[in-house]
């Protein structure tokens, strides 16, 4: 055994703009925030010599203060926080990839990705990694991030993304092979696939590629251990600021491995450590601003509403796509679930709320689709792969019906204004641009079913929101049985 090293690897992952203290479910003590989250990193870093505090992507969107500032708040707060390195998630694209690589020169951490390149000439858009030197040792990390990226970059034929596994894994050997003239003693991947993606990548690394861990994050998975797969352990720490993974490990120079290793998922409450005030002063500052622009009421419901599960029918994904349909006279609404992006809402909802609700600003785009589309679509956005919660789930308006057998995995019944769908006869949707481009892929629509018959009813999905909640006073919504599984 050579000189052996002990380091302590804190990590996060989906922190979506979470920064303040709340009040956790079942318990009268506020928990989480960025402000304790910071007060026990910095405790760590006092009490352990080698300590490294990564977070494995989507620092941005979840909050109003991210929203209005379109992320620059965010990096800010976490320039902060001082992170050591940070991969890119899929919401660090949501204000566009322009402003992601104006937010990139902002940071006073590295950003890394090794899978988000220029088509024309292959050339990452990235840093593809970073090597940290601690206590004698070298420690690589690289940043695979997860192909929901593309959705993002659709519209754009220049930039691509190694979209599958197989490519992903193919680039970590590529990155591991041309640094392996440096002694690297430790290799992290930072990735942002979801925890089942993260057990089938490390299937397929090459163990003498070296790879040690891979950090993770996107499906907001919480485990009681790390999983270890092919000699890869392999961590998340869930989502927000209520928790942070600590891994102390012990490595081994002579042969770059992990020779010791402990885990915890650590809960950030009270008496973990001493709130960092002066961050919690900064934090404020925009808070501030935001408040004073965001507090006026909108409207109000005659009871809370609420969206707890992106698979299931919800009494708010409900009022949402009535809004919309309304505005659009469709047929279908079909509202991404995802677009919603709170649990609850109401009774007195301010257009703070609202916006907190629904960030993502979006064309309204109505088409006529016949009815073996609808049946085809409903079949694929109902069937039970899709509903892992990681798929692209679906809340839809009054008048329909859609009842699905989970036993034989297939559709039962779809009815549209009281009656049966027919095959032959026509339908209009409304789908959010984002859907529509996607549409083939997350909704089973070939794209020659939509063209020629789009015409866009909305330029901002946000205004017809805030339009729609004005006019809705006292707006009642309930489960009714619009998506049913029997």
């Amino acid at each position: 055994m050579g000189v052996t090293r002990k380091f302590t690897i804190l990590h996060s992952n989906d922190m979506h703009g979470d920064f303040f203290a709340e009040v956790a479910e079942g318990k009268r003590r506020l928990i989480g925030g960025l402000a304790l989250l910071s007060g026990y990193v910095n405790r760590v870093r006092e009490e352990e010599e080698h300590v490294i505090y990564v977070i494995a992507g989507d620092m941005l969107q979840g909050s109003l203060i991210d929203t209005e500032f379109k992320g620059i708040s965010t990096v800010e707060i976490m320039n902060y926080l001082s992170p050591d390195v940070v991969t890119v998630g899929n919401h660090e694209l949501d204000y566009g990839l322009p402003h992601l690589l104006f937010l990139e020169k902002m940071a006073n951490f590295p950003l890394v990705n090794a899978n988000l390149f220029i088509r024309k000439n292959q050339r990452r858009l990235m840093q593809p990694y970073v090597i940290l030197e601690k206590a004698g040792f070298e420690i690589l990390f690289t940043g695979i991030v997860t192909e929901k990226v593309m959705d993002s970059l659709s519209q754009d034929s220049l930039i691509g993304s190694f979209v599958d596994l197989e490519e992903a894994s193919e680039t970590v050997g590529r990155i591991t092979n041309a640094y392996k003239k440096k002694d690297i003693d430790l290799t992290v991947l930072l990735t942002h696939i979801g925890f089942d993606s993260d057990v089938a990548l490390a299937r397929m690394l090459n163990p003498a590629w070296g790879v040690d861990m891979i950090i993770g994050g996107h499906s907001h998975t919480i485990l009681e251990q790390p999983v270890q797969e092919n000699g890869v352990l392999i961590a998340q720490a869930g989502v927000g600021t209520d928790q942070i993974g600590r891994f102390d490990i012990v490595v081994d120079d002579d042969t770059n491995s992990i020779i010791d290793w402990s885990w915890q998922l650590v809960p950030i409450e009270p008496g973990i450590a001493e709130p960092d005030e002066m961050l919690l002063d900064f934090i404020d500052s925009y808070k501030g601003v935001v408040d004073n622009k965001y507090a006026a009421l909108l409207t109000r419901f005659a009871r809370e509403l609420t969206h707890p599960l992106r698979e299931e029918e919800t009494t708010l994904g409900n009022a949402v796509a009535d809004i919309f349909a309304d505005a659009a006279e469709c047929d279908v609404m079909l509202l991404g679930s995802g677009s919603i992006r709170v649990d609850a809402m109401g009774p007195a909802v301010t257009l703070g709320d609202m916006m907190a609700c629904f960030p993502y600003d979006d064309t309204l785009t109505r088409y006529e689709v016949k009815g073996e589309v609808l049946l085809d679509t409903f079949a694929h956005i109902m069937r039970n792969e899709n509903r892992d919660g990681e798929g692209e789930c679906y809340q839809v308006n009054r008048g329909v019906a859609a009842v699905y057998d989970t036993a034989s995995d297939e559709l039962f019944s779809l009815g549209v204004g009281g009656r049966p769908v027919e095959s032959a006869a026509r339908y209009t949707i409304c789908l959010q641009g984002y859907h529509a481009i996607q549409a083939e892929r997350y909704l089973a629509i070939p794209p020659s079913a939509l063209d020629g018959s789009g015409r866009v009813v909305a330029t901002s999905a946000q205004q017809v929101l805030e339009e729609g909640l004005r006019e809705s006073k006292n707006l009642e919504s309930v489960l009714e049985g619009r998506l049913v599984y029997r």
